[in-house]
């Protein structure tokens, strides 16, 4: 054995001697660099068989070394001077069995067998000294031994072919009774899938049928909803007019140029007088009801000067509910900018909520706070709160229910139609903004209303846009 240039070890084929130390030398090697059994017996019989067909062809060399790299990789070469080249048969084993490339020249030939490693993080240095190291324990051996080697190489093959044989027949078993579980999945599924269809296709035809339903019935509401309306709408007008004439001639009679009445026909005249008002504000409620759920009423949008609009309201209620012990508060309107939207209309939602506040207190104070915020766009907030009954935690759900009215002994004594809240809502939706309401029994309530508005100047701008 000696030392070539860039090799591990270099083996001299002369006889059949230095062929068995090569098969015992490569089984060592490959073991050495961590292949596993099957590989060094292949590469082993691999080489040992090139040797043997190498000895009938004159002297050759046999060069052992490693390469590193993302595949480590166990590369021999065989070479020899002027001679016969392998036979076929010789070179297509070799190829069967490992991966090998012949290259013939003039003056010989060459041989060259890649043996991929297991990924081992070891330098060629240290794969060098393995490969010398098992090389030089192969020693001198003779084709008894070689023979005997050969046959418990034969004999553990055969093992791991027979174990390998029994753990493909396992997983040949396995595999069998895993397509049969899944056969049976498969129909089960498909059965499923057949009745879910089935189902899904009575579903639909329920669906459809259920949609009709509801068209209809939407059809029947909506049809309910305007003749409720148009009942409402000619009602109203029709009770106003006699309504109208009854406070007129009430007031006729409590004129003081009209002929004296006793005290009695006073106090039955000033009855007639307030039932007259009552019946006259429930017919107003109605009609304004029914113009806004038919959609007559129609946005009008204008400059606001909101400092006069809350001095008037607060004026107005101040009149009215301060002698009953309620103070009419409302927050510093200096400052407060002219918007632009329709009067009309926050007037009606403002005058609704604040006697709403001022109808269920019996003392403390209804308190207006108005702002405008510099959102873009702007917002209107107000926030009216009072002292009052308040309203129970179960009933707030329903108290924008058109004629709902909150019952219990709380209440007694304040009369209502039930449309206040309900038609400051829907005024408030028209115009754009948002109305909540939250109450403690006992300790009052709070409205809020949010409408957005626009600045005079926008709207100067968008109306001079119009106009052109």
């Amino acid at each position: 054995m000696s030392r070539g240039p860039h090799t591990a070890a270099c083996l001299v084929l002369a006889s059949a001697q230095d062929v068995f130390r090569l098969r015992r030398g490569a089984q060592r090697a490959a073991a050495a660099l961590g292949l596993e059994h099957q590989d060094q017996v292949r590469l082993a019989t691999a080489l040992s068989e090139l040797g043997r067909d190498r000895l009938g062809g004159g002297v050759g060399t046999v060069a052992f070394r490693s390469e590193s790299g993302g595949q480590p990789m166990l590369v021999v070469t065989f070479e020899w001077g002027p001679g016969r080249e392998p036979t076929p048969e010789t070179l297509q084993l070799v190829s069967r069995l490992v991966v090998s490339e012949f290259a013939p020249h003039e003056t010989g030939g060459r041989v060259i067998v890649r043996q991929p490693l297991p990924v081992n993080h070891l330098t060629v240095t240290e794969m060098d000294e393995r490969l010398t190291q098992a090389l030089g324990q192969a020693g001198p051996t003779t084709e008894t031994d070689h023979l005997r080697t050969q046959t418990r190489d034969l004999i553990t093959t055969l093992e791991e072919t027979r174990a390998q044989r029994e753990e493909l027949r396992r997983l040949n078993e396995e595999l069998r009774r895993l397509n049969q579980e899944l056969e049976e999945t498969n129909q089960g599924v498909l059965a499923l899938y057949t009745e879910l269809t089935k189902e899904l296709e009575t579903t639909n035809i329920g669906v459809l049928a259920l949609h009709s339903e509801l068209d209809e019935k939407s059809r029947q509401l909506r049809e309910a909803s305007e003749a409720k309306t148009r009942f409402w709408t000619n009602i109203s007008h029709e009770l106003r007019a006699p309504i109208n004439a009854v406070v007129a001639l009430v007031r006729l009679l409590l004129d003081p140029g009209s002929e004296p009445l006793t005290a009695e026909q006073r106090r039955q005249i000033a009855l007639i007088e307030a039932s007259g008002q009552t019946v006259l504000s429930l017919v107003s409620d109605l009609l304004d009801v029914a113009k806004a759920e038919s959609g007559l009423l129609d946005v009008q949008h204008a400059p606001v000067d909101l400092r006069l609009l809350v001095t008037q309201l607060s004026a107005t209620f101040e009149g009215t509910y301060g002698g009953k012990g309620i103070s009419v508060v409302t927050s510093d309107l200096k400052g407060l900018p002219t918007v632009v939207t329709d009067e009309k209309l926050l007037t009606h939602v403002l005058r609704n909520l604040m006697s709403n506040a001022c109808k269920f207190t019996d003392e403390g104070e209804v308190r207006l706070d108005i702002s405008v915020n510099d959102d873009r766009p702007p917002s209107l907030r107000v926030t009216i709160t009072d002292t009052g009954v308040g309203i129970p935690a179960e009933e707030l759900s329903r108290v924008f229910e058109e004629f709902y009215q909150v019952r219990g002994p709380h209440q007694s004594g304040h009369a209502g139609t039930g449309l206040g809240l309900p038609y400051a809502r829907t005024l408030t939706e028209l115009l754009g903004g948002t109305l909540g309401l939250t109450s403690t029994l006992g300790a009052g309530t709070r409205v809020d209303v949010l409408v957005p508005v626009r600045t005079p100047d926008r709207y100067g701008e968008e109306a001079g846009g119009g106009a052109q």
